[in-house]
């Protein structure tokens, strides 16, 4: 076998690729004497099949699939030899490629062109300059957190009398014209409603009821018609539900009101852990800083966006084999119209620089992730995830225990992992720039993101 880079340049170049019989005879032999140890042929018993008929059987195929691994992974072996930094993946050779005869041939030549990474070099100084934008956290949107956490961690108290954001729970009997009740019509017990959710005149009729109180209503006129609702309450189908437009006798047998918790030490407790805040103005300053952490991400992912915006400027004109690359893009990508592929390749080449410039940062630099590095993403993303369901805070142990559920998924961790190896990059190029930091509404860091 004999394998050479050939026709080179700054971006691209054929390797060639010449294969003998000496280089997979033995292997296809192999192959065809574990075949003939299974194969099942009429008038032979398993594993006595003559070898030469199995080779006039699968002989070729045996052939293919040999030089067709022998040379795969010889490829893979010579590039990574040679420290060939190539993009995409080696693609048979459009120009070189000559048409392969297993029929007739025992010697092959295969050609496979190559994409090359450019050589970058990217330099940053304090010229370069990027704004970091940190969102303040003002007075509104504190006091909108704050009673965020006294519904969350409210209670539920059952009282005598009926206001609009109660929730009811009766009886509901079906009426004839009459007002009695009519035979064989719904019967629903255990139903519940809140009168908030109910047209103007069909709510007055609830506010102000009182524990077994008999309210006539009609569902048709006090949901607006809204069949997905009616068919709720009613526990029927929807289709049912847009034929009934009879009013209803609701016994109130139950009425719960949700009350927000007081401002006071339990509640405290509750929201950040024991006696992790003692008073009001504690309580308040801890809230701000825990709704700066959740929005910090927004804050970092404007940061990445203008990073990469720079870091692609950087790249300057380099000079790509777009060529090959379509091809290869293409061979992945086959989904998208071959207009909308080359209204797109811009954007991939903007990706592509993009990630050429920050792995030639990682190398120059030598940047590297740590353990740590991954468990402190785990952490943080961990944390993100119970905020979003109402928990704010939540003791070292278990945090630490979610991290680890998420880390025990590849695909989580490899995400973990580039980001990590992409906060490396951030955090050095904060240091080689001029970052300009300025506050700014939440409202308007979201148009920047748009």
């Amino acid at each position: 076998m004999n394998i050479s880079l050939m026709n080179n340049d700054a971006v691209s170049g054929i390797v060639k690729i010449v294969i003998e019989k000496k280089d997979y005879q033995a292997q296809v032999e192999m192959q065809l004497r574990q075949y003939r140890q299974k194969a099942e042929v009429p008038g032979f018993r398993k594993g006595m099949v003559p070898l030469g008929m199995l080779r006039k059987l699968y002989g070729k195929n045996v052939m293919a699939n040999e030089v067709e691994k022998c040379v795969l992974d010889n490829l893979t072996k010579y590039i990574r030899e040679n420290d060939l930094r190539i993009l995409g993946n080696p693609l048979s050779s459009e120009t070189e490629q000559k048409t392969i005869d297993f029929d007739t041939q025992e010697d092959f030549e295969f050609y496979f062109d190559l994409a090359f990474s450019p050589q970058l070099d990217i330099k940053l100084n304090k010229r370069d300059k990027l704004n970091y934008y940190i969102i303040n956290v003002d007075d509104e949107m504190l006091q909108q957190q704050i009673d965020s956490y006294r519904r969350d961690f409210g209670s539920y108290d059952m009282v005598e009398d009926v206001e609009e954001t109660d929730l009811v729970k009766g009886t509901l009997s079906e009426l004839d014209e009459n007002g009695a009740p009519r035979e064989g019509g719904i019967l629903v017990t255990g139903a519940v409603l809140m009168p908030m959710y109910l047209k103007d005149d069909e709510r007055t009729r609830f506010v102000g009821a009182k524990l077994n109180d008999i309210i006539v209503f009609n569902p048709d006129k006090a949901y607006g018609g809204a069949t997905a609702e009616i068919a709720m309450l009613l526990r029927t189908e929807k289709e049912h539900a847009a034929e009934i437009k009879s009013d209803f006798s609701f016994e109130v047998q139950e009425i719960t009101r949700h009350r927000e918790a007081e401002l006071n030490q339990e509640f405290y407790d509750r929201v950040f852990g024991p006696d992790a805040v003692q008073s009001e103005e504690a309580f308040r300053e801890k809230v701000k800083l825990a709704i700066e952490r959740q929005l910090n991400p927004y804050s970092e992912q404007k940061f990445q966006n203008d990073m990469r915006a720079l870091l692609i400027k950087k790249t300057g004109n380099v000079t790509l084999a777009e060529d090959i690359l379509k091809r290869w893009l293409r061979s992945v990508e086959t989904e998208s119209t071959p207009e909308q592929f080359e209204e797109d390749f811009p954007k991939v080449i903007d990706d592509l620089k993009f990630n050429l410039a920050k792995d030639h940062l990682i190398r120059a630099n030598s940047l590297e992730v740590e353990p740590q590095d991954v468990m402190a993403l785990a952490r943080q993303a961990a944390s993100e995830q119970l905020a979003s369901i109402g928990i704010p805070s939540m003791p070292d142990d278990i945090l630490d225990n979610f991290a680890k559920e998420l880390m025990s998924k590849e695909k989580t961790v490899d995400s973990l992992v580039a980001q990590a190896l992409q906060n490396k990059v951030s955090d050095w190029i904060k240091t080689q720039i001029k970052i300009e930091t300025k506050e700014i509404p939440y409202g308007e860091l979201e148009k920047l993101l748009a």
